[in-house]
C-alpha cells in the first residue's frame, strides 16, 4: 500500500470521527500552548536581562582593583574574621591584588593590547553648597578628555573643558536636590565643596578669611549651617571651601529601552564630577578620620613609605571589543591586580535560567502528557469501531506493518495539527499578556513597553516536533493491538 493511500485512509478515518478527533487535538493544542508560553517567558526574562546589561554598557568594561589603603594598613594583622577590604556593589575582585593601583600602574594597564582607556575611581562624600543650599552628596573624579559612556549625553551644557579647568559636570538629580527649576538653570552657576579647616599646627589654613569674632550665626556643624535655607555667605569660621563652575548637566540615567532606570557603565554613579587632579587634591587635603588612621598604620608598618602616595582603590578598564575581555583580564592577573566583570556572573545567570526553563517546560510537559492519554484513548476506540474493517484489510492482503502505519499516521496528524495550533495559541497568549502587562503595570509607572516573552523559531519547531513524538508514542499500543487482530474473528465481529 502506497504511503499516499495510507495518508488518505488516515484522514478519512479522522473525518468520520470529527468530534472525538477534535477533542483529542484540543488536548495537544493546550499542552503545546502551555509549554511554549512558559518556556518563552523564561527565554524572555533571559533576553531582557542580557539586553539590559548591554544597554547599560556592562560588557565592555572591567573593574580593576589594587591594594587599598585599608588593606595596606591591616597587612600582617590577624584577618581571620574577615578581609576588612569591603568593595562596593559593583563587584568583588576575582583575586586579592598584590600591587597598588597608582598612576604608574594606570599607565601600564592602558598599554595592554585591547584596552581603550582606563578611568581611575575616586569617590568623595562631602558637603556641597549651591543655589543657596547646603547638602551632603557624592562627588567623583573624571579624566579629561573622557570617552566613558557616562559623559556622552548632556541635557544642558557640555563636558569639562580641560584637566586644569575649575569646572564640574553634575547629574540631573543634583539640579533637583539643589532647587534648580530646570537643568539649564544650573549652567554657569557655582558649587562649593566644604570641609573643616585644617588646624594651625598643620601649616594649612582655609582659603577663605575667618568671620569677625562678634558675628554670630545659627547652630552649625564645623561652621556649616544645618538648615537648607539662605546660606549664601562667603565668610564662615573654620570652613575650607573650593568653588567650581557648573559646565554641564549629564543625562546619567537611561530613560527608555532595556536599560531604563539604570546607570551606564561600571563606574559608580555620583552627583557631581570634577577633574581627576582636583578630586585627588581634595581627597588628600581633607582626609576623614578613618583614612588618616589607615594612612598612619600603613606608614608605620612599612607598607607605605613616607614619600609614597597611596594608589586608587579601583579603576574602570574599557576594552575595544568584548571579545578581548578574557585576554585583558589575564594580563591584569599576571600584573598582580584583581578584576571584576559582569561576564563573571553570566555563567551563573545562564545556569539559573536553564533551571527555570526546565521547570517551566516540565510543568507544560505534564499537560502534554495528559493529552497523550487522550490520543491513546482515541486510537483504542477507533480500533473497537473499525475491527471488521481491519479484518477485511488483512484478509485482502494488508500487512501488519501497514495496519500499524495507518494508526501512526492518524496520531501524527493529530500531533502536528495540535502542535501548530498550540504554537499559534501561545503566540496569541504572549501578545495579550504583553499588552495587559504594559497597560496595567508598566504604563502607570511611566515605563516603556517590554516584551516579556521570547518565541524564537527553534522553540516553535521544537514544540511541534515534541507534540509529534508524543503522539506517535501514544499510538504505539493501539497500533500494535490493531496489528494483532485475527482477521477471521474480525470478519465475524458485529
Amino acid at each position: 500500500m502506497a504511503f499516499l493511500d495510507i495518508l488518505h485512509l488516515a484522514l478519512r478515518n479522522l473525518r468520520q470521527a470529527k468530534l472525538r478527533a477534535g477533542l483529542t487535538a484540543m488536548g495537544v493544542i493546550v499542552g503545546v500552548a502551555v509549554i511554549v508560553t512558559m518556556v518563552s517567558f523564561g527565554l524572555g526574562l533571559q533576553r531582557n536581562l542580557l539586553a539590559r546589561f548591554k544597554a547599560l554598557d556592562l560588557f565592555n568594561e572591567i573593574s580593576v582593583f589594587g591594594q587599598s589603603l585599608s588593606s595596606l594598613a591591616s597587612a600582617g594583622l590577624d584577618r581571620s574574621r574577615g578581609d576588612g577590604d569591603r568593595r562596593g556593589p559593583r563587584g568583588r575582585p576575582d583575586k586579592a591584588p598584590t600591587r597598588m593601583l597608582d598612576d604608574a600602574a594606570i599607565a601600564e594597564i592602558s598599554k595592554i593590547p585591547g584596552v581603550a582607556y582606563v578611568e581611575p575611581n575616586i569617590s568623595l562624600w562631602i558637603y556641597m553648597r549651591a543655589n543657596g543650599r547646603v547638602q551632603t552628596s557624592t562627588a567623583a573624579g573624571a579624566t579629561i578628555p573622557n570617552a566613558s559612556s557616562q559623559f556622552q549625553q548632556f541635557v544642558a551644557g557640555k563636558m569639562i573643558g580641560s584637566p586644569t579647568a575649575n569646572e564640574v559636570v553634575v547629574s540631573e538629580r543634583f539640579t533637583r536636590d539643589f532647587g534648580f527649576e530646570k537643568p539649564a538653570d544650573a549652567i554657569g552657576k557655582t558649587v562649593e565643596f566644604l570641609a573643616p579647616e585644617k588646624d594651625e599646627k598643620s601649616g594649612q589654613t582655609s582659603n577663605r578669611p575667618p568671620a569677625p569674632a562678634d558675628e554670630e550665626g545659627p547652630t552649625n556643624f564645623f561652621g556649616i549651617p544645618l538648615d537648607d535655607g539662605d546660606s549664601n555667605t562667603s565668610r564662615e569660621q573654620g570652613i575650607a571651601a573650593r568653588a567650581f563652575r557648573i559646565a554641564g548637566v549629564m543625562s546619567t540615567e537611561i530613560k527608555e529601552g532595556p536599560g531604563q532606570g539604570g546607570f551606564r557603565g561600571l563606574l559608580p554613579p555620583a552627583s557631581i564630577y570634577v577633574p581627576l587632579p582636583a578630586a585627588k587634591e581634595w581627597a588628600k587635603e581633607h582626609r576623614g578620620p578613618m583614612s588618616k588612621v589607615a594612612l598612619a598604620l600603613a606608614r608605620g608598618s612599612g607598607q607605605l613609605t613616607e614619600g609614597q602616595a597611596e594608589g586608587y582603590d579601583s579603576a574602570i578598564v574599557r576594552v575595544t571589543n568584548p571579545a578581548m575581555l578574557t585576554e585583558v583580564r589575564k594580563h591584569l592577573t599576571e600584573a598582580g591586580f584583581g578584576s571584576f566583570s559582569i561576564v563573571d556572573q553570566l555563567d551563573q545567570i545562564r545556569t539559573v535560567f536553564l533551571i527555570l526553563d526546565s521547570v517551566l517546560g516540565l510543568l507544560g510537559g505534564i499537560s502534554l502528557l495528559v493529552a497523550s492519554f487522550g490520543i491513546a484513548n482515541t486510537m483504542i476506540m477507533s480500533i473497537l469501531e473499525r475491527t471488521r474493517e481491519i479484518g477485511i484489510m488483512k484478509a485482502i492482503g494488508a500487512e501488519d506493518r501497514e495496519i500499524k502505519l495507518i494508526f501512526f499516521v492518524e496520531a501524527a496528524v493529530i500531533g502536528v495539527t495540535g502542535g501548530i495550533l498550540g504554537t499559534l495559541m501561545a503566540w496569541g497568549i504572549d501578545g495579550v499578556a504583553n499588552r495587559l502587562a504594559y497597560r496595567f503595570i508598566l504604563k502607570p509607572q511611566n515605563a516603556s513597553f517590554i516584551d516579556f516573552f521570547s518565541l524564537p523559531p527553534y522553540l516553535s519547531l521544537g514544540a511541534i516536533l515534541f507534540a509529534l513524538v508524543i503522539s506517535i508514542l501514544a499510538a504505539l499500543y493501539p497500533a500494535s493491538r490493531a496489528a494483532r487482530i485475527d482477521p477471521v474473528k474480525a470478519l465475524r465481529h458485529d
